[in-house]
């Protein structure tokens, strides 16, 4: 397994674990690595995953509401939820990494985690991501008046 999918999966077990122990977010990260056996590099990145899920929850969270037409956030299964944080939170602020690759990480770790179903429900959440993504990024330079019309 490489270190970035260590990582990710590493920064899933403590979303994961956020979800429900909310009380001391820094007293249960901190457990959490003490009890990981782990290189350098993946807890680096893990810890990277999880501090930016935390600063940019709600641009993540709104990124994945948009993309998910008759899903809300609340009602999806807690793991998918926060593989699709993790991954969407890859989309935005990591830009050296391809969509493509975030995707299928994404989908593989869903697959583990949570099963056959799960992986294409996040699939198709990240297409959409991605998709809108792009359709922003295109229309992005264009005047005003052209995207009303």
């Amino acid at each position: 397994m490489g270190e970035r999918r260590k990582a990710r999966e590493c920064a899933l077990q403590i979303l994961f674990q956020l979800e429900f122990n909310a009380g001391d977010p820094p007293a249960l990260i901190k457990g959490y690595w003490e009890r990981q056996k782990a290189t350098k590099a993946t807890r680096e990145y893990g810890a990277w995953l999880v501090n930016k899920v935390g600063e940019n929850g709600p641009a993540i969270d709104e990124a994945i509401q948009a993309a998910s037409k008759n899903w809300r956030l609340a009602r999806m299964a807690v793991i998918d939820r926060n593989i699709l944080r993790i991954a969407v939170c890859e989309l935005l602020y990591e830009p050296t990494l391809v969509p493509a690759i975030v995707m299928n990480e994404a989908i593989e770790i869903a697959k583990r985690y949570s099963g056959e179903e799960s992986a294409v429900f996040v699939n198709g959440v990240l297409d959409a991501v991605v998709r809108r993504r792009k359709a922003g990024a295109s229309t992005a330079g264009e005047p005003a008046a052209d995207k009303e019309g």
